[in-house]
């Protein structure tokens, strides 16, 4: 990633799908809450709000349909029409930018609103979960997040020091996974010492076997990531009935 106003920008945990169905994470204009603020902190009128709608929208659209390559401020100016001008009067800097596409995801498409499985057998539940959180790492939204932190610094404290909304907002993004984890293996009659780790592990783990099979040469077989996928189930699952 170069220079400081193209940093990155962000992704939408989009239910139908990427391109033209990607949906926005800004609020519309009539949906109820707190009015939505620029970066001086002076209310957004309807083409104040259509302007942010727009950047964010295409903030996604950058990230899915270009990969880490296309995380900048300036391609997303480019896709929106719009001059740096009113990303800084919108959202401050590419700090903000991100910041607010992941808080807009987070708000709106995010693991939170995922439904739980509900399977009394162990076995059976632990499948579900991760199952499920295969096809969530496979959204455009949870794609465009990927694509994010790939073109943001690598260390914590480079992000930190550079991007600090930014990096509070990919915390949120992460405890959400860990929450919808803890939900989704209650009922069980488990241990919290059991379960807290496993909220920990699943997301990273099956994130991982995802970017494997991403980033996996020709030729592999198309069966390995299934497999593997089983294989953490059976883990997971013995771990938890000890």
């Amino acid at each position: 990633m170069s220079g400081r106003p193209p940093r990155a920008t962000g992704a939408a945990l989009d239910r139908t799908g990427a391109g033209e169905g990607a949906s926005s994470p800004a609020r519309g204009e009539d949906a109820a809450g707190p009015p939505v603020l620029s970066a001086a902190g002076t209310r957004l009128n309807r083409r104040g709000l259509r302007t942010r709608a727009t950047l964010l929208e295409q903030a996604v659209r950058c990230l899915v349909d270009g990969g880490p390559a296309a995380a900048s401020a300036s391609a997303v100016v480019r896709r929106a029409g719009v001059t740096w001008g009113t990303v800084q009067h919108q959202f401050g800097d590419v700090d903000g930018l991100w910041a607010a596409v992941l808080d807009g995801l987070a708000a709106e498409v995010g693991l939170d609103h995922l439904p739980v499985p509900g399977q009394a057998d162990l076995a059976e539940r632990v499948e579900a979960v991760v199952q499920q959180l295969w096809t969530a790492m496979q959204l455009p939204a949870a794609i465009a997040v990927h694509h994010l932190r790939s073109a943001l610094p690598r260390t914590r404290r480079e992000l930190q020091a550079d991007y600090p909304r930014t990096t509070a907002a990919l915390a949120e993004w992460d405890a959400q996974w860990n929450r919808w984890c803890e939900r989704a293996l209650d009922g069980l009659g488990l241990a919290a010492e059991r379960t807290a780790p496993v909220r920990l592990l699943l997301p990273a783990a099956v994130r991982g076997l995802w970017l494997d099979q991403e980033l996996a040469i020709s030729g592999r077989d198309e069966a390995d990531p299934a497999l593997a996928r089983l294989a953490l189930c059976a883990a997971v699952a013995t771990h938890l009935a000890r």
